[in-house]
């Protein structure tokens, strides 16, 4: 078998039995593809087989990929290459993964784009309640932010999916994963207000209008992904004079003003759909002032100094 041809069942593999997003099979698909276009330059001309996947070859595809790529672009393709092999030795094509051998780049991550409650709360309450558009607005700025979604979750909800009346939405997340969200009070205002509204968002020459999507553009189909972030942009630079705003970086700020809150990190993890408890630590920005608060509440050395007075 060839890498190629072992590419395109494992990408088979992850569409039908993992249920990939098609966002992540596009990125495998592209960095499969330079990893089996580098084999072949590598071979120059000559057959290549599974068997070329070894250690050197991987390290200079990656070494031809540091001179153009930030490391974190770089880690990412090792981690996909690292899931192929890993598929190929459970397969038996390969009797042992070269990729596991190698260390990822460091990785600086940068800190995300977080905002204040002030700040969060001048963005959600920045659209017009006088336009239907304003109305729309809202609704997906209260999503957001009051319930954590992604922002491919909140444009592909309809409007079977929301129970006003029990103040939840059922969410499709990451790999087909179902969810039960709750519906703060404001965003359950918002959504009433927008839902009697919804009926005029039809296109002006046919009269049409999706009839399952909950947020529709101005045409009435359903609100896409790139509008959604242009409106989270829009209002960022509005309401917190935020140039840099974007859906991803709402879902944050929910998360840490939860946690700052005081609620558990495992109901976070619920709330945002993360299947491992580690990546909600990497979301949520712990402030020392909430640390301090549980340390003293919790630990019996700071029971016993306060106590003591000292």
């Amino acid at each position: 078998m060839t890498p190629e041809e072992a590419a395109r069942d494992y990408l088979e593999h992850m569409r039908s039995e993992r249920r990939a997003s098609k966002h992540t099979l596009a990125a495998y698909q592209r960095d499969l593809a330079s990893l089996t276009a580098f084999l072949r330059d590598r071979r120059e001309g000559r057959a290549v087989t599974l068997g070329a996947l070894d250690v050197y070859a991987l390290r200079g595809w990656l070494g031809q990929l540091a001179r153009t790529l930030a490391p974190n672009s770089v880690a990412r393709k090792l981690a996909a290459v690292r899931s192929f092999m890993r598929w190929l030795l459970k397969r038996g094509l390969i009797e042992r993964s070269a990729a596991d051998d190698l260390a990822s780049p460091k990785v600086r991550r940068p800190l995300p784009t977080l905002l204040s409650v002030d700040a969060a709360k001048q963005v959600v309450e920045m659209p017009s309640p006088d336009t239907i558009a304003g109305v729309r607005d809202r609704a997906l700025l209260e999503l957001l932010y009051g319930s954590g979604l992604r922002v491919g979750e909140v444009v592909g909800l309809d409007l079977g999916d929301v129970a006003l009346d029990r103040g939840e939405a059922r969410v499709l997340g990451k790999g087909s994963k179902e969810r039960i969200v709750p519906l703060g009070r404001s965003c359950l205002d918002a959504l009433r207000a927008y839902l009697a509204a919804r009926p005029l968002l039809v296109h002006s020459r046919t009269r049409k209008q999706d009839p399952k999507a909950l947020l529709l553009s101005p045409r009435g189909n359903r609100l896409g992904v790139r509008a959604a972030q242009g409106l989270v942009k829009k209002y960022g630079i509005l309401g917190a004079g935020r140039a840099d705003l974007h859906p991803h970086a709402l879902r944050h700020t929910c998360a840490t003003h939860m946690l700052d809150g005081g609620a558990d990190l495992r109901a976070i993890q619920e709330l945002l759909g993360h299947s491992s408890l580690s990546t909600t630590q990497r979301y949520t920005h712990v402030s020392m002032d909430h640390l301090m608060r549980v340390y003293d509440a919790a630990h019996p050395l700071a029971k016993v100094r306060t106590a003591t007075g000292r």
